[in-house]
């Protein structure tokens, strides 16, 4: 049974479509992400357009029971491919203005440079974060977005930005007056969308309702932390009504704008704070990750549960986005290969069988917790029986896969489940 304030997130992207204020929606839960709708005197301006054509069209069809107005522009606050996918579906065959910022680097591009990333593993990584392949009842959740939803036309309808925008400026949108915005967050090509006249914030990704993402496992450069958390600090500054996030529902009510902005800015700078002050003191990163958490006054803010990005995670990134991979201890100069440690880990534990005993659960001790840490030390010792060629996948799989029934992070959940069933798959193909 997944963890039950996952399944309570689901809440966040029930499908529908949002009036904000007079002619403004957005359509939350169709897609992973948002698409919102801006009605002009004579058209409408289309903001991101979702990760896939399948999801798009039904996003269009919906907004054409509202206004038959055509589509004049479309405005991508990032180049994630889950905000720039649909575009095709609403540019319908016509030469549309495309605005992002002029830092827009998608992902759809140049994906076969080597020279960029190792784009077999980042495809991997990708694909078991989001659970590509699992089932609607595996895949419950993205943390952001709902794990059951079209698919059909995954990235397929990209359209490359006609116009780049190079800094803050005024725009009319057809008789609605706007500013666009750069405000680097979950990416450093973010440009927001703020309409002073009715205090309408489109945020992109720089919140959204859950702990934010500041390293994603499928793979990412460092997300600045402290330029974020500053981003944080400019919408704030900005007194919105509406806040519409590009995932999960809109913030309502200029007090709650403030609160959910403030407060994660908090989380943000927490994080960087409790590193920090870590590593000054000697500490291993996995001692500080094992051990971070919110203060209390955060800890029970709901939209700073870790259904997307996580704390351990996140303390990770920061120390190596900030002093990079050597943690200080000298111990780690050097390295032994897997093989090696494993066969120095069965010689201390008595032998490869002891190594099973353990794995299999016979080393518990009285008051071990059986769904947290005694499952992580049965993955680690299943790496150990692997590496040494014992057949350990399957155990390593069921591991995982009770692992992944206690978690609250949608994209920790999804890659437990999702390297399990390889595993489980590479073993039945043997």
């Amino acid at each position: 049974m997944p963890h039950p304030a996952l399944i309570a997130q689901d809440a966040q992207f029930r499908k529908s479509v949002i009036e904000l204020a007079p002619g403004l929606w957005t359509a939350v839960g169709y897609a992973a992400s948002n698409v919102h709708m801006i009605e002009g005197r004579d058209s409408v301006t289309i903001i991101d357009t979702t990760e896939s054509t399948a999801a798009a069209e039904n996003i269009l069809a919906a907004f054409r029971e509202i206004t038959s107005k055509p589509v004049a522009r479309l405005i991508y606050t990032h180049s994630h491919r889950d905000h720039v996918s649909g575009a095709a579906v609403f540019a319908a065959g016509r030469a549309l203005p495309i605005l992002a910022s002029a830092r827009f680097q998608s992902d759809l591009v140049d994906v076969d440079d080597a020279r960029i990333a190792p784009n077999r593993a980042l495809g991997r990584r990708t694909q078991a974060q989001f659970g590509i392949g699992l089932s609607p009842r595996e895949r419950i959740s993205l943390g952001c977005g709902p794990g059951n939803r079209p698919m059909q036309g995954l990235g397929a309808g990209f359209l490359p930005p006609t116009e780049l925008v190079e800094a803050d400026c005024e725009i009319d949108l057809d008789g609605v007056p706007a500013r666009l915005i750069m405000a680097p967050g979950e990416t450093a090509d973010h440009m927001m969308v703020w309409l002073p006249g009715p205090k309408v914030l489109f945020s992109g990704d720089n919140w959204y309702h859950a702990f934010p993402n500041l390293y994603a496992i499928r793979g990412t450069p460092y997300r600045d932390f402290a330029a974020w958390a500053d981003s944080l600090g400019l919408m704030a500054g900005l007194n919105a009504r509406v806040l519409a996030p590009g995932h999960t529902l809109p913030v309502l009510g200029p007090e709650k704008v403030q609160e959910v902005l403030g407060t994660t800015r908090q989380a943000i700078l927490h994080v960087m704070r409790v590193t920090a002050e870590g590593m000054d003191r000697g500490l291993s990163l996995d001692d500080i990750a094992a051990t971070i958490t919110l203060p209390d006054d955060l800890a029970d803010k709901p939209w700073l549960g870790e259904y997307y990005g996580k704390l351990a995670w996140s303390a990770r990134a920061f120390a190596a986005g900030t002093l990079g991979w050597y943690d200080g201890n000298p111990t780690h100069l050097g390295t032994l290969s897997g093989a090696a440690r494993a066969e120095r880990m069965a010689r201390l534990a008595g032998g490869v069988q002891a190594l099973w005993t353990a794995a299999r659960g016979g080393d518990a001790l009285p008051g071990d917790d059986q769904n947290g840490d005694d499952l992580q030390w049965r993955l680690e010792l299943c790496d150990h029986l692997i590496a040494l060629g014992e057949p350990a996948a399957t155990l390593k799989a069921e591991t995982m896969e009770a692992l992944a029934e206690t978690e609250i992070n949608a994209t920790a959940r999804n890659t437990y489940l999702w390297e399990a069933r390889r595993l489980r798959e590479a073993e039945d193909a043997k």
